[in-house]
């Protein structure tokens, strides 16, 4: 196996999936991620954001949507002409004006979409699905006339009728689309739908199949891995999740599931992970909560006095990932549920020898000022030692 941290899940669990042996996650942190409310990045920002994810090895960065203004423009231009090594991609939709502010950008390949869902259709484009179908073909033999590299994706997928989906799909891949993608737009599909219509679309379909889904029932990750098993091999993801609504599927939570649990190769560096996903809460001004998967400050952090004895002769007792697998460290606190373990643990840390019965009265007090303080700090805890020792003097 690729992983050595693999012998510490039981493998049984992922023995059957067809997953792919590589996965590309294309990362649109800088546009879908940045379509959340409140969330603005400058142009400095969005550089910064983009060699990040090129340094720790994301191979497609969706750098924005240049139709959107001119500053947009200008973001995606400059990304592309920072030749990080990672490819740089670009939205636009089925349409000239903005496959022409695409190709002003210098991209190395443009995502091309359209609504598909009859809903959409009705209410948003006004089109009949004739007309769509031709808006599709004018727009792709444009974007190949002009020697453009370009995907193409129905927004609404999931609510789309699949003879539809396929028609427009097979249509897309006819007239030179290298990737064919599906949107759960409003995050409103189970994992086992999802695996349905993906297989059906990959006996349609010779392109690579991608998937953009939402998170609105929190089930982002779940539907990714599922239609990886099923015959996608691209994915869009967002640092954090961020994104519109509930978001996106988080890009730091499917690669630790693809690498570490699934042993996927997706190329990325998992040390740089904690890193990054810290630098863009703090540019977004979205804070990481503390229980947060893989990133969040809780996660190698025990309390527990019988985690902390465990942890202690063998960190997989209570840890499926080493901390610096993520670039993360391990610590351990002290609260109302240390043990013994525990604050011996502590005390060798701080090169304080005591004895037993010392010991026993320290972990009382802990314990006791715990119920208010939450955690005790070092400064707490030598507060209570000298307390302790000072019982002890004659």
């Amino acid at each position: 196996m690729k992983n050595a941290a693999l012998s510490h899940f039981n493998i049984d669990h992922v023995d059957g999936l067809s997953l792919p042996g590589r996965v590309m996650i294309y990362d649109s942190t800088l546009r879908d991620g940045e379509q959340m409310p409140g969330v603005a990045f400058s142009l400095d920002e969005k550089v910064e954001i983009a060699e990040m994810l090129s340094g720790i090895g994301v191979r497609q960065i969706e750098a924005g949507f240049p139709a959107v203004s001119e500053g947009e423009r200008k973001a995606v231009r400059k990304i592309a002409n920072l030749k990080t090594g990672s490819e740089i991609l670009a939205l636009a939709r089925t349409c000239k004006k903005d496959i022409d502010a695409a190709l002003d950008c210098d991209v190395d390949m443009l995502m091309l979409f359209t609504a598909s869902s009859d809903l959409h259709l009705e209410h948003k484009l006004r089109r009949s699905r004739e007309e769509l179908k031709e808006d599709i073909a004018r727009a792709l033999d444009y974007a190949r006339e002009h020697g453009l590299k370009f995907s193409f994706s129905t927004e609404d997928s999931t609510r789309t009728e699949i003879d539809f989906l396929i028609e427009l799909s097979r249509l897309a891949e006819g007239l030179g689309a290298c990737r064919i993608g599906l949107a759960d737009t409003t995050g409103c599909i189970l994992p086992a739908p999802l695996g349905k219509l993906v297989r059906e679309l990959r006996k349609e379909v010779g392109a690579e199949i991608s998937v953009h889904l939402h998170n609105d029932f929190g089930l982002a990750l779940a539907n990714t891995l599922t239609a990886l098993d099923n015959g996608a091999s691209a994915v869009a993801t967002t640092v954090n999740g961020i994104g519109e609504r509930a978001g996106n599927v988080p890009f730091e939570q499917l690669v630790m599931a693809l690498e570490q649990f699934c042993n996927v190769d997706t190329g990325i560096d998992t040390t740089g992970l904690i890193k990054l996903c810290t630098r863009v809460s703090e540019i977004s001004g979205v804070p990481l909560s503390p229980n947060r998967p893989w990133v969040g400050e809780n996660i190698f952090k025990h309390e527990s006095g019988i985690h902390v004895a465990s942890i202690l002769s063998n960190p997989f007792t209570y840890e499926c990932v080493l901390p610096e697998v993520v670039g993360g460290k391990r610590s351990f606190i002290l609260g109302k549920h240390s043990g013994t373990v525990s604050l011996k643990h502590r005390l060798g840390q701080m090169g304080v020898e005591l004895g037993d019965e010392d010991i026993k009265r320290i972990l009382l007090q802990v314990k006791h000022m715990a119920r208010s303080e939450k955690h005790i700090t070092d400064e707490m805890l030598v507060d209570i030692i000298e307390s302790v020792r000072s019982r002890n003097e004659p």
